[in-house]
C-alpha cells in the first residue's frame, strides 16, 4: 500500500468516525448535513419494493390489465402515488395519494414496518382529506433533548408547552379543550409542565388562580400574577364558592346582552362570553389546582361535608365554566374513584389528559383508559430518567408522546414578575389577592435541557 492510499484511507476513517460521533452527539446537525440527503435517496430508490413488502398495493384497475393483455405482459398491482418529499428540522414529510380502495388504516398497520424498512426513529401519518395521507418520517429521537422550534406563536389561551414525538408542538389550547388533567408520580415531570404552563400565560390578559394545598410550595413564588390564591381546603372551600358564583353573574351578564332590542344584528346574539363586545367581555380566569387529592382526604365528619362541597362546586366549574371563560388545570398523582364520590364524574368533565409516568397501571387507566389501550401502556413505560415525558390524550390525533423541556423555577418567577403588573384585578376575588410584595430572583444560570 502507498503512503497516498494509506493517507486517503485514514481521511475516510476519520470522515465516517467524525460523522458516527455527530450523528451521536449532535443529531440535528447530522440530519440537516448528511442524514437528510441519504433518506431522501433511500426513499426513492426502495419506494415501489417497500410498499409492495409492506402489502400496501392494490389490483390493477381493468385499463391497466386491458393495457397489459394487448401489450402481452404481466400486470402489475398499483401502489400508493407519492406525490411529494419535504425536509423538516426533525425528518421528512411524505405526501401519499392513496389507491381506491386504500385507508388510512392500513398504513398505520404497516407503520412499523416502513420504519424499519426506511431506517427511521418513527413513522407517524395523519389523513388530510380523502384519498390523501401524510407520512412523517422521523430521522432521530427529539425527546432526548428537547428543543422548541421557532415560529409557533401564542395566541390568547392557546400556547406552546411541550415537543411531540413526531416533530410538532404540543398546544394547549383551552378554548378547544376547556379542562384538563394532568397526573404523574412524584419526580415525572408534573411541575416542570406546569411552570411551563404558567409562564407562557403570564403575557396573557388571564386572571390566574391557584389552589395549592401542599402548603403553596409550588404557586407561591409565583404569587404576583396571580389573581387568587389559596393554601388550605379551608381557603379553597371558599375560594371555589367565590368562583361558582363568579360564574353565576358571568351567565347573568350573558342572559343580559341577549335581551337586546328586536333589530339587533344575529352576529351579535350570543351564548358565551367569547361573543360579548370587548367593553362588556369578563376577563378569562384559568383556576390551577395543584395536588387535587389534598382536596378529597377526609380526617372527620366535618371535612367529609366540606369535601363534597367542594367536589360539588369543582363539578358545576367542569360542567358550566366553559361558556363562561373559566377553565380547569387539575393535577395529581392519582386521580380515581377511592378519592370519594364526585372524583370520577369530575374527571369524566376533564377533557384533556396528560400522564406522566406512573408507578402502576391503574394510574395510567384513570387517566387515559377511555382514550386508548396503547395510551396507557405508553405511560407505563416511560422511563424514570426522562422527566417532562408524557402522554397527551384528548387530542385531535388521538393520543402522543410529549416532552416539556426543562423549565426552572427562577425562570417562572421571573416571567411572573415581569408581567405582574397586567395582573387582573377581579373584585369578587380580592379577598384571596395573594401579598404583591416582589419575590426574589436569583441571578439566572444556564439551564441545561434533561439528558
Amino acid at each position: 500500500m502507498t503512503f497516498g492510499q494509506a493517507g486517503l484511507l485514514i481521511g475516510l476513517g476519520l470522515i465516517v468516525a467524525g460523522a458516527a460521533l455527530l450523528r451521536r452527539h449532535r443529531p440535528f446537525w447530522y440530519w440537516i448535513g448528511i442524514g437528510a440527503v441519504v433518506a431522501i435517496v433511500r426513499v426513492q430508490l426502495t419506494y415501489r419494493s417497500v410498499m409492495e413488502a409492506c402489502d400496501l398495493t392494490e389490483r390493477p384497475s381493468r385499463a391497466r390489465l386491458w393495457l397489459a393483455r394487448a401489450m402481452d405482459r404481466e400486470p402489475t398491482r398499483m401502489i400508493p402515488r407519492l406525490r411529494g418529499c419535504r425536509v423538516t428540522r426533525a425528518g421528512l414529510v411524505l405526501r401519499i395519494k392513496m389507491q381506491p380502495g386504500q385507508e388510512v388504516r392500513d398504513f398505520e398497520v404497516a407503520a412499523e414496518r416502513l420504519r424499519h424498512a426506511w431506517r427511521a426513529h418513527g413513522v407517524h401519518m395523519r389523513a388530510l382529506k380523502p384519498g390523501w395521507l401524510e407520512i412523517r418520517l422521523i430521522a432521530y429521537d427529539l425527546l432526548r433533548r428537547v428543543v422548541m422550534p421557532r415560529g409557533e406563536t401564542a395566541e390568547l389561551l392557546r400556547v406552546p408547552v411541550s415537543l411531540r414525538s413526531d416533530g410538532l408542538v404540543h398546544m394547549r389550547d383551552f378554548r378547544t379543550a376547556a379542562h384538563e388533567l394532568v397526573v404523574g408520580a412524584v419526580g415525572s415531570g408534573k411541575s416542570v409542565y406546569l411552570r411551563r404552563l404558567v409562564k407562557a400565560l403570564a403575557p396573557q390578559p388571564v386572571a390566574l388562580v391557584g389552589i395549592d394545598c401542599k402548603w403553596g410550595v409550588e404557586l407561591a413564588p409565583l404569587a404576583r400574577r396571580f389573581s387568587a390564591l389559596a393554601y388550605t381546603p379551608e381557603e379553597a372551600a371558599l375560594l371555589l364558592d367565590v368562583l361558582v358564583q363568579e360564574m353565576s353573574d358571568r351567565y347573568e351578564l350573558i342572559r343580559a346582552a341577549q335581551n337586546l332590542p328586536p333589530d339587533l344584528p344575529l352576529e351579535e346574539i350570543t351564548s358565551d362570553i367569547w361573543g360579548l363586545s370587548e367593553d362588556i367581555r369578563p376577563v378569562p380566569i384559568v383556576v390551577i389546582v395543584d395536588e387535587v387529592a389534598e382536596l378529597f382526604l377526609t380526617a372527620s365528619s366535618a371535612d367529609t361535608k366540606r369535601r363534597d362541597h367542594m367536589v360539588t362546586q369543582m363539578i358545576r366549574l367542569a360542567q358550566l365554566g366553559r361558556a363562561s371563560g373559566i377553565y380547569l388545570e387539575v393535577c395529581g398523582q392519582r386521580f380515581g374513584s377511592e378519592l370519594g364520590n364526585g372524583a370520577t364524574t369530575l374527571r369524566a368533565q376533564l377533557t384533556g389528559r396528560v400522564a406522566h409516568r406512573v408507578n402502576d397501571e391503574g394510574s395510567a387507566k384513570m387517566a387515559l383508559g377511555d382514550i386508548s389501550p396503547m395510551a396507557m401502556t405508553a405511560a407505563t413505560t416511560i422511563p424514570a430518567d426522562r422527566p417532562g415525558t408524557a402522554v397527551v390524550g384528548g387530542t385531535a390525533d388521538g393520543w402522543t408522546v410529549i416532552r416539556t423541556p426543562l423549565t426552572s423555577l427562577n425562570e417562572t418567577v421571573a416571567a411572573c414578575n415581569e408581567f405582574a403588573h397586567i395582573t387582573p384585578d377581579i373584585p369578587a376575588l380580592a379577598a384571596f389577592r395573594p401579598d404583591s410584595a416582589p419575590v426574589p430572583v436569583e441571578a439566572p444560570v444556564p439551564v441545561t435541557e434533561p439528558a
